[in-house]
């Protein structure tokens, strides 16, 4: 290290400043010129809009006094010329800390030149032609315009002179010719006030970028002699000549490479970087990199490189910067090195665990986006298909609440496993979240091959599992998006996926469903109903009909069931069909069934006192434990008897075992409400459901009761025996959906104790409900 840090320049040379030749350190000056041209291409914008905005009023000015002919061909030069001026410019490396050279900054002195001679055919062609005003306008322009370029060529002197200059002298001349040697004299001395002041203000920037260069070599060496010298420190030095071959290997540096200092003086850098791969060529790209800045004598930072150390992969951080004797002369690098071998593997494992799941090790929901980014890019270079599929476990969460999280956990790495398996190097699987996974098919070309898939997936999933000494069977949806067809971006295909997905969860799940645009239709409907939905209670457009409930026997009115209807304002009569699955996946339901409860509790309460009111309850209702403060209240509020209140309820609540639905159905009954199993038969049936809650009646659905009108023997013996357990159990029975003196008949010989359908009544309003009571009441008194 036999060169001191440099001193900020007492003096600066002219020529030196505006390139004509090198200063006395020409290290510092390849530096200082390579600031120039970085801060010339920071204003190049600047001189291109001032060259454009002159010339267009220019243009203007000469439009009446010179032909179109030539002030056309002038006004294209002088643009193509701005713009190859400003495009070359533009592309000057943003390096700072670089090197240029002289031809660097004498470049930008022809294109200064170029734009002078352009410039100066106004005054030298056009300008004779003209009024008094239009050339005293003019001249302000070009005045204008030779500041503005003075400004953005500040930093490179030669070049702010030998455009103002030329364009001065072509006015000066011009105006010499028309008799006026003051106004040339005028325009000759503001040229040099310019020249002096762009020579000046270059030299003060060339003199801060010279101290700027020396406190940054002097802060460079000072850094590296303190890592030298730190016992302690990671980091070691190197050095080369100028042929790029180590020159007095520190002991650290030849420990790092696994050798001694002799084993690594005087051969090539690279070749020891490159281990065995020098041979064969067989290196890594970063290492190319680093040899082609080498080359250019460029300075390198932070620079990573793999290295293979005694058959051990090691990973270096290298920073160096070219070294010049007193006399100029390139003598080398001068750099220092580290091993982060630890600190790549601690980064590597984080970025992992950023994009891959902890419990199955599959591709979690950022890597998946990532690569179905990546695919959709190459299906729309080569013109072809990516697809998307989303998979969702059916009855999983049955598993977690049955058998616990850590079943349900071990579970899914079993699921994992299997469609590992199952996809190629054409496809990716990954973890979603929860139990929902997702394939990423890189090439999809083959809607055969996409649909195999699907199915396969379905069938593997669906098999059973042995964990913990448990046979588990669960299934699997699964929906698929194509693109370009069903969407063009990573989040257009997953929004498409899932919609099908959904449909394939509607129609019971083990199934597999493609997009289709409906869906999205059908989705964005459901958007805009449970935006209405959500200000339905508010704005009272919920009400509740009441449907009879009749004595089999007598015909004789025993209650209603009151039923759930919206009408809207815009979109009419809205189906309960279509808008409670709504309120239940938006969590709605637990304030509408609060609403409905209350009211038919109030409203029952006007009735003679031998009528009951039945309420159909959401399963989502009744894994609320508040529910039960909510019937209870409304009881309360309204005055009715709990005897002649009767919820209705489906054998899906008992799906989702562990909630607490069973208790809260067992408070229900200690307030005195009677229980009714809605739609028995047509679900999960099964008499554990009405040996774990004491049911007051069941309801056999209207299919059964249409089946069996029409003498199907499995319908009649189905009901029969449903009814003879309800007696033994001394339970009602309920028959839906009774709407011809067939059914009715039938029904009666079966033993149906109430009958519900269109045949007694359909649902009524509010009013005829309460004019049906009174008329039962009359009936009764007579």
């Amino acid at each position: 290290m036999n060169r001191q840090p440099a001193s900020p320049l007492p003096h600066v040379p002219l020529r030196a400043l505006i390139g004509l030749r090198d200063g006395d350190d020409p290290d510092l000056w390849a530096r200082i010129r390579a600031v120039q041209l970085l801060a010339a291409r920071e204003r190049a914008l600047l001189l291109l809009a001032a060259n454009l905005i002159a010339a267009a009023i220019a243009v203007m000015l000469l439009a009446n006094h010179v032909r179109a002919i030539w002030l056309a061909p002038w006004a294209a030069a002088l643009a193509g010329v701005a713009v190859r001026t400003t495009t070359y410019r533009l592309r000057t490396p943003d390096r700072p800390g670089g090197y240029a050279g002289l031809a660097d900054v004498r470049h930008p002195t022809l294109e200064a030149l170029a734009l002078g001679v352009v410039w100066s055919v106004v005054p030298l062609a056009f300008a004779h032609d003209i009024d008094v005003t239009t050339a005293l306008a003019l001249h302000i322009v070009v005045a204008v315009l030779m500041a503005a370029a003075t400004l953005a060529l500040v930093s490179l002197p030669m070049a702010a002179v030998t455009f103002v200059g030329l364009v001065s002298a072509a006015g000066a001349l011009a105006m010499l010719v028309a008799g006026n040697p003051v106004g040339a004299i005028a325009d000759l001395l503001f040229a040099a006030l310019l020249g002096v002041a762009t020579v000046d203000r270059a030299r003060a920037l060339a003199m801060l970028h010279a101290a700027d260069v020396a406190l940054a070599e002097g802060d460079e060496t000072v850094g590296l002699l303190l890592r030298d010298f730190d016992e302690t420190s990671a980091h070691w030095l190197w050095e080369t000549d100028a042929s790029r071959r180590i020159v007095n290997p520190s002991a650290r540096f030849a420990a790092a490479c696994g050798t001694d200092q002799a084993g690594i003086a005087g051969r090539p850098l690279l070749e020891v970087l490159a281990g065995d791969g020098w041979e064969s060529g067989q290196v890594a790209p970063v290492l190319r990199e680093l040899a082609t800045m080498l080359k250019h004598r460029e300075s390198v930072r932070d620079l990573e490189l793999p290295i293979t150390v005694r058959g051990e992969r090691r990973w270096w951080q290298i920073a160096a910067s070219p070294r010049r004797d007193a006399d100029g002369h390139f003598g080398g690098f001068r750099g220092v090195g580290s091993d982060i071998t630890e600190q790549r593997a601690s980064a590597d494992k984080i970025a992992r665990m950023a994009r891959f799941d902890t419990l199955t090790g599959l591709p979690n929901r950022l890597y998946v986006n990532e690569e179905l980014t990546r695919a959709l890019a190459q299906a729309e270079q080569w013109r072809s298909r990516c697809g998307f599929m989303m998979i969702d476990l059916d009855r999983f969460k049955a598993v977690n609440d049955t058998l616990g999280h850590p079943v349900g956990d071990r579970l899914l790495g079993k699921v994992s496993e299997r469609l590992a398996s199952l996809v190629t190097d054409n496809e990716l699987v990954g973890r979603l979240g929860g139990d929902e996974f997702a394939v990423v098919v890189r090439d999809a070309t083959d809607p055969a091959h996409v649909e195999r898939l699907a199915h396969t997936i379905i069938d593997i999933l669906s098999r059973p599992y042995e964990v913990d000494q448990h046979t588990l069977y669960i299934g699997a949806s699964v929906g698929v998006a194509v693109s370009p067809r069903d969407g063009r971006s990573a989040e257009t295909l997953i929004r498409s996926a899932d919609l099908a997905l959904y449909r394939s969860k509607d129609q019971g799940g083990g199934v597999f469903h493609a997009y289709e645009p409906q869906l999205h239709v059908e989705a964005e409907e459901r958007r805009v109903l449970e935006m209405a939905l959500r200000k339905a209670l508010e704005n009272q457009e919920l009400y509740l009909d009441y449907q009879p409930v009749v004595d089999a026997r007598s015909g004789t009115l025993r209650g209603f069931e009151a039923l759930l209807r919206w009408r809207h304002p815009a979109f009419g009569l809205i189906s309960p069909v279509k808008f409670i699955p709504i309120a239940e996946e938006a969590r709605l339901i637990a304030e509408i069934g609060a609403w409905v409860v209350r009211t038919a509790c109030a409203e029952a309460a006007s009735w003679p006192g031998g009528v009951h009111v039945a309420v159909n309850v959401s399963p989502e209702q009744l894994h609320n434990p508040q529910f039960v403060t909510v019937v209870a209240e409304a009881l309360s509020d309204s005055g009715l008897s709990p005897q002649r209140l009767e919820l209705e309820v489906t054998e899906s609540v008992f799906l989702r075992e562990g909630t607490g639905a069973v208790r809260v159905l067992g408070d229900i009954l200690a307030l005195g409400v009677g229980l009714s199993l809605d739609d028995f038969g047509t679900g999960y049936s099964s008499l554990g459901y009405l040996s774990s809650t004491r049911f007051s009646s069941i309801k056999i659905d209207r299919s059964f009761v249409q089946t069996a009108a029409t003498g199907r023997a499995e319908a009649i013996a189905i009901i029969r025996a449903v009814v003879a357990m309800a007696d033994s159990l001394n339970m009602t029975t309920t028959a839906e959906g009774v709407e011809t003196e067939a059914e009715l008949r039938m029904v009666q010989e079966l033993g149906c104790r109430s009958i519900q359908g269109y045949y007694f009544g359909r649902p009524l309003p509010v009013e005829e409900a309460r004019a049906l009571t009174q008329r039962h009441q009359q009936t009764r008194a007579a």
